[in-house]
């Protein structure tokens, strides 16, 4: 088959080289580009405003998802109702933090080892909460408490049948969305008044 500069040809396909872009302009050492993505930062989910937790809260769950997935995670790694137990939230919030920026296209080429590495000190540590915390496949209670001395007793803690995952994250989200708005919406009021 004759090959030219423009066209490779096989039967049935034809590929064609993408149009030559024009090079773009280098920024200047300090400007602000446009085009480049914020490398990923630190989530701080104490001061998440109500529209930034409801990304990272729909962000960490596809997330978590494809790890579980992709390495075949069990429940007593990530358990269904993950998000109903603050300790599990922030270990794997850190750690899609790490993995974005292992993954980041201008890091070196050897982070994704190191994220592995670390990944493997993270597996254990979830499994270690995930059976303190006793969340199962299908049950859940909330993390025990330890009051300590001079503090109210903890709580009695129950647990609940698991009946649909996705209904309880959804309806969490929607009640973590509402608090953070009603505590923004109590501060900006009490700024009117304090002005």
């Amino acid at each position: 088959m004759p090959l030219d500069d423009n066209t490779l040809s096989i039967p049935g396909f034809d590929f064609e080289p993408p149009p030559a872009d024009e090079p773009e302009p280098m920024a200047a050492p300090g400007e602000d580009d446009a085009h480049t993505p914020e490398p990923p930062r630190p989530i701080n989910w104490n001061l998440l405003t109500a529209e930034e937790a409801q990304v990272e809260w729909l962000e960490l769950n596809a997330w978590i998802n494809w790890l579980r997935h992709t390495y075949g995670l069990s429940v007593g790694v990530i358990p269904p109702l993950w998000h109903r137990h603050p300790e599990l939230i922030w270990e794997l919030s850190a750690l899609r933090q790490h993995w974005l920026s292992a993954y980041e296209p201008k890091q070196h080429g050897s982070a994704p080892i190191g994220w592995h590495r670390d990944f493997a000190d993270a597996k254990q540590r979830l499994h270690d909460w995930v059976a303190a915390c006793g969340t199962r496949l299908d049950s859940d209670r909330p993390t025990r408490q330890a009051a300590w001395p001079g503090e109210d007793p903890a709580p009695t803690v129950e647990e609940s049948a698991i009946t649909d995952r996705d209904e309880d994250f959804v309806q969490f989200v929607r009640d973590d969305i509402a608090r953070r708005r009603a505590a923004e919406d109590a501060f900006y009021a009490q700024l009117a008044v304090d002005h």
